[in-house]
């Protein structure tokens, strides 16, 4: 993960999103020396939260909880998987 600071990330911003969005680099803006955010690609983002759905999905299973409804990232996490597979 590349680190900038927000004050040198101010000129290069374009690039930098580039970068996230294209190479699917995360790119961490520091404010003095502590990263206060980060730059990521949509697509990055989607796949973590579609992880997430699926390990919650897991617990849920493994603890015999099959009453709660499953959301649309649940679902398609799900498929994705079963599409790998």
């Amino acid at each position: 993960m590349m680190e900038i600071a927000i004050s040198a990330a101010r000129s290069q911003l374009g690039d930098l999103v580039r970068r996230a969005a294209h190479g699917r680099e995360t790119i961490a803006l520091t404010d003095h020396g502590h990263i206060a955010a980060l730059v990521v690609s949509p697509q990055v983002l989607e796949d973590y939260e579609d992880s997430l759905a699926v390990l919650q999905y897991e617990l849920r299973q493994a603890r015999g909880d099959d009453s709660g409804r499953k959301s649309l990232a649940e679902v398609r996490a799900m498929l994705d998987a079963d599409n790998a597979a």
